[in-house]
């Protein structure tokens, strides 16, 4: 009704006010309920209301207990759906209080993202309509219900696990999630409306890992309580367990074709089995202690185990036998990178060495010695030709990988370094610390070119945009900084967080970049002028994110668990 909005507009401020605090009451007492049904259901009263300097988000509130389900007897002709309807947007705009006294621009995204699965009514449908078409400020517009939405605490939420969750995994078709938990249950979780479709229940304790089939018909569940089961996820039935191991099963893996499952166990073996009947094919006998994690080739022929032995195993898919061990670590491993041509491996350790395999016949090629501590982070250029390594003993050392000698190290930083980049030329390196400060070096002589000075705390994410021209860098001090890979002065300050920024991401086009942070917010920044074009509230840290390749879409964590799907579409600049 945008008549209205005009029509008010137009009225001075008295006029605004009592016509705002009485129309509802009024309308009530009249025993006009339908056009006090329409008006709490019509996006540009609630904005007004809302955004009047005399009222706001709870006076809106309480425009809707004015009528209830008891008072439907006096009303035949007013239905109890239409209540209903009434409930769910101040259910919605209850759980968005919080956030609406402070912002009052992310009404749109808060009522649209508590909304959204709440299609009851026409009305609802036309809301949502609404909030698209009249929103004039800049929002960020959720593609999935992604918030609590009233009524119901397992939309997008997928709330109702009683421990903690240790693993998820989704359904090829997008359309599932599975949840494995400390509660010795899974959960079976639509996507489209995030409802609960059924647990599943058998294990004795501890769900510790879930894989799904690549046809999406079964999962298979990993449990401390020694065994892997196999479910039906078309009715949540447990179809057959798989008991062999002597102790807590960490890990599990399905073959590409599907047809075979590895389950790594604490009792330091691995197993394979038959998915069409349950049964074992053989036992990898050959670490010698806990097996914590497993991969499987692209093309299934062979599974790489990693274990607290210190070691990392090759085993052949047809046959169970062992091709070889990666041995040589003295402690754990803490990261791995494969080369782009899939034929290396890279491993970085605790005991403050990476190492270099061949996996065509597991030989360790060379060790990347020469830190003085662990081994926090490492990289491999464009062109598979250098290793960067980030330690906890402040450096970064740069490796050549045709030989395995130490080109040089990039020494500089006074604290540990957590995070490292190289451009997309592979020309350049940034790296990220607890000093404070990102650094940039050149590759071709391992020279720093400049420090990027000006955060008053740690630096915990680096991201370089895609012409290689900027770097923005988000830290414990609130704000992100964007600087120019040129010169490496620092362009401007983004300035809008109130709790630690904790992740960041770059847009293809490379003119946005997208912040998370403890406030429990996500923020689209425009990258040419530094200002925020869009903000998005969560109901707990947002601990990552990323862009999809096509720039459409917002993907989000937060650190209760919650997924977030964010459209990017129609956000400018300014």
């Amino acid at each position: 009704m945008r008549e209205f909005a005009d029509k008010l507009a137009a009225q001075n401020p008295a006029f605004q006010r009592a016509y705002l605090g009485s129309l509802a009451p009024n309308l009530v007492k009249s025993g006009n309920l339908e056009k006090y049904y329409q008006n709490l259901t019509d996006f540009d009263f609630l904005v007004a209301k809302l955004n009047h300097p005399e009222f706001g988000v709870q006076q809106l509130i309480d425009d809707y207990d004015l009528i209830d389900s008891q008072d439907i007897v006096n009303y035949p002709e007013y239905k109890i759906e239409k209540v209903k309807t009434l409930k769910l947007i101040q259910g919605a705009l209850s759980l968005s209080s919080h956030i609406l006294v402070v912002d009052k621009q992310q009404v749109g995204s808060q009522l649209y993202g508590r909304l959204l699965n709440q299609q009851i009514s026409a009305e609802i449908q036309a809301l949502l309509t609404q909030i698209q078409q009249k929103t004039t400020t800049l929002w960020l517009r959720t593609l999935n219900p992604s918030l609590t939405p009233p009524g119901g605490r397992l939309i997008r939420t997928l709330k109702g696990h009683s421990y903690w969750v240790n693993a998820v995994a989704v359904t090829p078709n997008g359309q599932q999630v599975i949840s494995a938990s400390n509660d010795k249950t899974l959960k079976v979780w639509n996507l489209a409306d995030g409802k609960e479709l059924f647990t599943l229940i058998g294990h004795s304790y501890w769900v510790n890992a879930v894989a799904v089939t690549p046809n999406g018909q079964r999962v298979i569940s990993a449990s401390s309580d020694k065994t892997l089961k196999v479910w039906n996820l078309a009715d949540g039935k447990e179809l057959f367990t798989l008991i062999g191991h002597s102790y807590w099963v960490n890990a599990v893996a399905v073959t590409p074709n599907g047809q075979r499952v590895i389950s790594a166990s604490s009792d330091k073996t691995l197993k394979v089995w038959n998915l069409a009947d349950g049964k074992e094919l053989f036992t990898l006998i050959g670490h010698t202690y806990w097996v914590n994690a497993v991969a499987v080739t692209p093309d299934g022929q062979r599974v790489i185990s990693a274990s607290s032995d210190k070691t990392l195993k090759v085993w052949n898919l047809a046959d169970g036998k062992q091709q070889f061990t990666l041995k040589g670590h003295s402690s754990s491993v803490n990261a791995v990178a494969v080369t782009p041509d899939g034929q290396r491996v890279i491993s970085a350790s605790s005991d403050k060495t990476l190492k270099v395999w061949n996996l065509a016949d597991g030989k360790q090629q060379f060790t990347l010695k020469g830190h003085s501590s662990s081994v926090n982070a490492v990289a491999v250029t464009p062109d598979g030709q250098r290793v960067i390594s980030a330690s906890l003993d402040k450096t970064l050392k740069v490796w050549n990988l045709a030989d395995g000698k130490q080109q040089f190290t990039l020494k500089g930083h006074s604290s540990s370094v957590n995070a490292v980049a190289v451009t997309p030329d592979g020309q350049r390196v940034i790296s990220a610390s607890l000093d404070k400060t990102l650094k940039i070096w050149n590759l071709a002589d391992g020279k720093e070119l400049f420090t990027l000075k000006g955060h008053s705390s740690y630096v915990n994410a680096v991201a370089v945009t895609p012409d290689g021209q900027r770097v923005i860098s988000a830290s414990a001090d609130n704000t992100l900084k964007v600087w120019t890979l040129a010169d490496g002065k620092e362009l401007f300050t983004l300035t809008g967080h109130s709790g630690w920024v904790k992740a960041i991401a770059v847009t293809p086009n490379g003119q946005r970049v997208i912040s998370a942070s403890s406030d429990n917010t996500l923020k689209v920044w425009n990258l040419a002028t530094g200002k925020v074009i869009a903000t998005f509230t969560g109901e707990s840290f947002i601990y990552c994110c990323a862009v999809t390749p096509d720039g459409k879409t917002i993907v989000a964590g937060e650190e209760s668990g919650r997924v977030h799907f964010l459209c990017l579409e129609g956000i400018r600049g300014r």
